[in-house]
């Protein structure tokens, strides 16, 4: 079974150990549980791949402690330092071109000339980093394409195979992966994937609309089936029928609820959580509330759609 490490300062110095060492942990962020490890070691990585059954053309995110260890792995421009230095500690991912010093393993990026980076807001995430001093490759801690994990329960109930220890940060914050954004020449970019950081957001502070991301796998969350629960999934559902699992929203009751004052972020946060719930239960199929498009609640209608896929 493996073990799970209280957020002190004994658990966070244990699995620092267990990191430089070159074991994989389970890492709370604001977002969702992290599958960690050395970013640079090709074998920690090549474990993260095994543990989760994830194909190899899907590159993971970088999890660094700031910018400055950013900068030694990617070329920043003007914009990412803008980015940056407007959502780092936080939920954005910036893809940016790879260095050729960088250090990190191949299968980190899949082959790319590319790294995903980002900086978690979390404190134990964070406390981590500053102690281990070294990037750590952390997908999501969850079976390839099944339901993301926001609870150490969700991590242990999907993972247990090569997994040295879970960290026990408490239920995660955000609730949905964070955004990912491609910074292109000329001054473009792309959104690869919906997150809590909005476009709109995005397109405000560098001035203009993103251009489309195009057809290959640059990040995390593009495969079109992907948060699985393993079941039937029927979307915008104002009433269940009798062998469906409903999750409600706003007005429509569930038998379990994202939110009933129709909060999106309370929505985020439970997202996750609920479709774990309806996973586990006896029912062989799920309904989901319709949810507005608008601000994260994009990004919540995203996982829904490919979780229905």
């Amino acid at each position: 079974m493996t073990a799970i490490l209280p957020a002190d300062s004994k658990g966070i110095a244990r699995a620092v150990h267990l990191l430089r060492e070159g074991a994989l942990v389970a890492l709370p962020t604001e977002t969702v549980y992290g599958l960690a490890s050395r970013a640079d070691r090709e074998g920690s990585v090549a474990a993260i791949y095994r543990a989760k059954g994830r194909p190899g053309f899907n590159p993971l995110i970088v999890h660094v402690s700031g910018e400055a260890m950013a900068r030694r792995l990617a070329l920043f421009d003007d914009r990412a330092a803008m980015l940056a230095g407007r959502f780092w500690p936080g939920p954005l991912t910036l893809v940016l071109p790879l260095r050729d010093d960088a250090g990190i393993a191949p299968a980190v990026t899949a082959g790319l000339p590319t790294v995903a980076l980002r900086m978690p807001a979390h404190p134990v995430a964070r406390a981590v980093l500053e102690a281990l001093d070294l990037p750590l490759a952390a997908p999501s801690a969850n079976r390839s394409m099944h339901i993301s994990p926001t609870t150490p329960a969700h991590v242990a109930a999907t993972l247990d195979e090569g997994l040295a220890a879970i960290l026990d940060g408490g239920a995660c914050e955000a609730g949905l992966e964070s955004t990912i954004v491609a910074l292109r020449e000329r001054g473009a970019w792309s959104l690869l994937r919906k997150g809590p950081v909005t476009a709109a957001q995005i397109a405000e502070l560098l001035g203009c609309a993103p251009v489309d991301a195009g057809a290959g796998i640059e990040a995390p969350g593009q495969m079109l089936r992907h948060y699985s629960p393993g079941k039937p999934l029927r979307l915008d559902v104002d009433k269940a029928e009798a062998d469906e699992f409903l999750i409600g929203f706003g007005p429509v009751e569930g038998a379990c609820t994202l939110s009933a004052s129709g909060d999106l972020s309370q929505a985020a946060a439970r997202l996750y959580a609920c479709l774990h719930e309806a996973a586990a239960s006896d029912l062989p199929r799920i309904a989901v509330a319709p949810i507005p498009p608008d601000g994260i609640g994009a990004a919540i209608n995203d996982r829904l759609k490919r979780a229905a896929a």
